[in-house]
């Protein structure tokens, strides 16, 4: 191996290896992941493989259910715990890595299919992604999956590699189904359709249509009917509103477990940048520097010009489709990171053959991300960080601990919406009080210790400290938590009868 590669797996070592840390050690923060893991949680502890729930008497209509299952698959196995729901991602990841790599390798070399694999693996969405829990992973394996298949059949004379390589565009429209519904089969289609289209005749022979179409159909149709029959109302809303009401109009007020994300419309180019950084910078400099010293000729591709033709499709759709979507997140962008990279990498070597001293420039770019990972990991350690950010991990931790130390059941309420996070690391034991009852709890008498966690501005709008007399035994970002244990109260009562004698005797 030359020097170069040792440095490209010395940094994709890295990518990995921060990547697990983080995964580990971070917590859980509002609102997406712990509300994922928290659905997740509940199909390990349920059972329920059909439907995925928001709570437990709330169906969750908004994704289907894969990345539930291996979430669900990956608890049983590992427990509750960040690493767990985590996991799958990662997993995932790594698979669409080989993809990556086994295609460039193919159009080009084994050089090209390393830098594709780091650049993939260290721009910022993807790095994000690979250990988050979110069900976008699992789409773009799908769609790295079809663009995989497509290649690998074109590429090949008939042969039992051949026909498995056919199928497996059909097993990513399966994946896409399951994970991500009917916007699985938008995303994959258009540039499969576009490049049948340039040789219809002979690349329609090249896949199994009929039999892959019915082995899509048994495969996936089973649970959307289940899904349906079981909590009646799913189609309609999953497919009219999550699928066209969602993306047409930026105000679409149907949502029933978030809230719209309006942007003005393109906006996701924006998002590319982002989700592209560093490399996305990269690729702007090279283009400009390959137009300034070759014109126009610089951007003829150094491979078939069918497949390169196919690759920028397959970067440019998911950037197209959604110009016009105004209710959109950076995470849309995903699907287009994986031909980026390999676009990107065969200019690199092409760029690097003619100019090797600025081979050490593409290892500081796919070190940055990697080493965030590893900052992040460590300051993620510190407590007062942890409570700066939107997660309950350390407020539960706190309850449990006091619970330890009295040898004691404990009851935590929170006072108005639950958040993720606490229904998470609480294994959905926490309650729920508005706050109308909070008075009637705090004078209650129970055997149980009794623990209120209140909104911060709400506490000191309402003046709970005064009335209560008492101070907050624990704060966070967002909430102040309160012990209402019998001890408490009686101090209370003792304090509000010593006020009203005070107030009878004139004083």
């Amino acid at each position: 191996m030359t020097k170069s590669t040792h440095y490209i797996f010395a940094l994709l070592g890295l990518a990995l290896l921060s990547r697990l840390l983080a995964i580990y050690s971070l917590p859980l923060i509002e609102t997406t992941e712990p509300r994922y893991a928290e659905i997740a949680r509940i199909m390990a502890e349920t059972g329920d493989w059909i439907t995925p729930w928001f709570n437990y008497d709330v169906p969750f209509w908004g994704k289907p259910p894969l990345s539930f299952w291996c979430q669900a698959l990956s608890i049983n196995l590992f427990g509750e715990n960040e690493f767990a729901v985590r996991f799958p991602s990662l997993l995932v990841t790594l698979i669409v890595l080989v993809l990556i790599y086994r295609v460039s390798k193919r159009l080009s070399n084994q050089q090209t299919g390393l830098w594709s694999v780091l650049i993939y693996g260290t721009c910022a969405l993807s790095y994000v992604l690979a250990g988050a829990v979110l069900t976008d992973p699992f789409l773009t394996l799908a769609t790295t999956l079809a663009l995989a298949s497509v290649i690998e059949v074109s590429s090949r004379n008939k042969s039992i590699s051949q026909t498995l390589w056919s199928y497996g565009l059909f097993l990513a429209i399966v994946i896409g189904l399951l994970a991500k519904g009917p916007i699985a089969v938008i995303l994959l289609g258009a540039p499969i359709f576009v490049w049948l289209v340039f040789d219809f005749k002979n690349r329609i022979k090249l896949f199994p249509w009929l039999s892959g179409t019915l082995l899509t159909l048994v495969l996936t149709l089973p649970w959307y009917i289940a899904a349906e029959l079981k909590t009646p109302g799913f189609i309609q809303y999953f497919i009219v509103g999550e699928h066209f009401l969602r993306f047409l109009d930026p105000g679409w007020g149907g949502d029933l477990y978030g809230s719209a994300h309006r942007y003005p419309h393109g906006t996701i180019w924006f998002f590319a940048v982002w989700a592209s950084f560093p490399w996305g910078l990269v690729a702007m400099i090279l283009l400009v520097a390959n137009l300034k010293k070759e014109g126009l000729t610089s951007l003829k591709l150094s491979f078939n010009d069918n497949n390169g033709g196919l690759l920028i499709m397959w970067m440019l759709w998911p950037l197209v489709f959604f110009t016009m979507a105004g209710n959109i997140l950076w995470t849309y962008v995903q699907p287009a990171l994986p031909a980026f990279a390999i676009l990107l990498a065969l200019s690199i070597t092409k760029w690097i053959e003619v100019n090797k001293k600025y081979t050490q420039w593409g290892f500081v770019f796919a070190s940055l991300l990697p080493i965030v990972g590893v900052a992040a990991t460590i300051i993620s350690q510190d407590n007062d960080w942890v409570n700066r950010q939107k997660t309950e991990k350390n407020l539960i931790s706190y309850v449990s601990a006091m619970q330890e130390s009295n040898d004691s059941d404990a009851v935590l309420y929170y006072v108005g919406e639950l958040p993720f996070s606490a229904r998470f690391y609480t294994a959905g034991k926490v309650k729920s009080i508005n706050e109308n009852q909070i008075d009637a709890l705090f004078y209650q008498t129970q055997d149980q210790n009794v623990f209120l966690a209140a909104p911060k501005k709400w506490v000191k709008r309402e003046k709970l400290t005064e009335r209560w007399q008492l101070s907050p035994i624990f704060t966070d970002r967002r909430y102040s938590l309160f012990d209402l244990s019998q001890s408490s109260r009686l101090a209370i009562n003792v304090s509000v009868n010593s006020n009203k004698n005070d107030l009878y005797n004139g004083e």
